[in-house]
């Protein structure tokens, strides 16, 4: 019987480099907003989605905790964090 406190054994590290993205992209929306519109000015949701997106995953699989549920699981994983990031880069090239 599991008395839900984590073992050393069973603890996930922390993931530095998705802990740094999702540090990053926080600073970075916060220092600078207008990122996230578009040539009008007008807030452009694709891109803020993406981008949020990708901060949370970082944020979640940074702190080492990683959801029992898979598909919760792959939404916040470092991968899920990288196609978002991805993503980003894509929907701002072709705008």
């Amino acid at each position: 019987m599991s008395s839900g406190v984590a073992t050393r054994a069973t603890r996930s590290p922390t993931q530095l480099p998705a802990l740094a993205t999702g540090l990053i992209l926080m600073a970075a929306v916060t220092a600078y907003p207008r990122f996230l519109t578009d040539a009008t000015g007008r807030a452009d949701h694709l891109l803020a989605m993406t981008i949020f997106w990708a901060m949370t995953a970082g944020f979640v699989r940074g702190v080492g905790f990683i959801p029992r549920t898979v598909w919760i699981r792959w939404t916040f994983s470092g991968w899920a964090c990288l196609v978002a990031l991805m993503g980003a880069a894509l929907i701002e090239l072709l705008h």
